[in-house]
Order: C-alpha cells, then structure tokens, then sequence
C-alpha cells in the first residue's frame, strides 16, 4: 500500500471524526425533545441519529459479503473470500449494535425491550443468519471448502436483509418509518452526515480487516 492511499485513509478517517464529533454536538447540544404523531418522542428520538446509520452500514456490510460471495464463485480467487468474510464480520458487529439501540427505542416507546415486532424479529433472523455463516466457517477445516460453502452461505443468508427492510409494509408493525419522524431539515443534514461519518469509517475498518486477513494467510501486503 503506497505511502499516499495510507495519507488518504488517514485524512477520510480524521474527517469522518469530525463529522460525527458535529452531529453528536447537535443531538446533544443544539437540538431539543420533539413529538411525532406516532408516540411522544421527548429526547428517545435522539436514538435515531444512531440506529438509522449503524442499521445502513449493517445493510451495507451484508450486501458487500453478497458480492464477495458471488464474485468468488465465479472467479475462485481467494482475496474475495477474504473480502466477503471481513465484510461480514463487520456486518454481524453492527447488526449487533443495530438490535441494541433499536430495542433501547423499544423500552421507552413500548415498555419493553423486545416485542417481536417484525422488524425486530427479521433483524434477528439476520443476525442468526451470519452467525451460522461464521458457524459453518469455524466448523471446515480446508480453505477451498470452507470459502465455497462460506460463499454459499453468505448469497443466501443475504434474504434477510431485504426480508428486514419490507417487513415494516408487508407486515404490521410498530416501527415507525423514517418519514414518519418530525424531523426538521437541519436533523436531516446531520442524520445524513452521521451516516457518512459511520460508513467511512466502516470503509476503513474494512480496509484494515481485510489487510489484516491476508497478512494471516502470507499474502504480500504491498500488493493486498
């Protein structure tokens, strides 16, 4: 890796800090409670502002692991295992973070943490989906086997992430849409700017994973 992509890692990085470090200062210094016709909101809408980007990058990690999946399928070069496998894990980190803040939401807005609200049950189902994808990987000794069936795994346990995003319209379901929330244009912005804050650096843990990944399997990692 040459010395001027690690200076533009560096300097994506620094600039996804400080477009967070914004947007926390406005959730938590600028903006006040609202309320939205759904339930009063108070200061849990604050939530938002973390549970829309970490639910994004989630979608986002998953649907990278569906290319990597694919693309080593049809190429069997193993560096899309590696990338399909560090998305992944990635993925399965924010899906984690992704059914936490939403069931902090749950607690306040319907007195419980989990209700088997359809969103939150198909989020679960995602998450047990990749859990057996790393479950199946652990189990195959052999790295050819493992990467094939891994690949297998990661195409179609990729249904639960469309099957999560509909499920609030297919199904009756208490988890309000994002157009639902009474958010001004100013939120938006910094909504949006969270997002991209989030996905940089999800964009550059990425990066460091699968780096990390090939100096594991003897790669030379000037040309990884």
């Amino acid at each position: 890796m040459s010395a001027k992509c690690r200076a533009l890692a560096f300097v994506l990085l620094v600039t996804a800090y400080f477009m967070v470090l914004y947007g926390l200062y406005n959730v938590f210094m600028v903006f006040g409670p609202i309320k939205t016709e759904i339930v009063p909101m108070r200061e849990l809408y604050r939530n938002v502002f973390f549970h829309v980007p970490i639910n994004a990058v989630t979608y986002l990690a998953f649907t990278l692991t569906l290319i990597g999946s694919i693309m080593y399928l049809k190429s069997r070069d193993m560096k899309w295992d590696t990338f399909a496998f560090s998305s992944a894990k990635l993925g399965l980190v924010f899906c984690t973070l992704t059914l936490i803040t939403g069931m902090v939401w749950a607690k306040d807005a319907w007195n419980a943490y989990w209700n088997w609200d359809p969103r939150q049950t198909t989020a679960l189902i995602l998450w047990f989906l990749f859990a057996a994808y790393f479950s199946l990987r652990s189990a195959i000794d052999d790295r050819e086997a493992r990467a094939r069936l891994s690949a297998i795994l990661g195409i179609f346990g990729y249904v639960g992430v469309p099957l999560t995003y509909i499920s609030t319209t297919v199904w009756f379901s208490l988890h309000p849409k994002l157009s639902d929330w009474a958010l001004g244009e100013e939120m938006k912005f910094v909504l949006m700017l969270n997002m991209s804050g989030v996905m940089i650096v999800f964009a550059y843990i990425l990066w460091l994973e699968i780096r990390y990944q090939n100096l594991k399997s003897g790669i030379n990692m000037e040309k990884a």
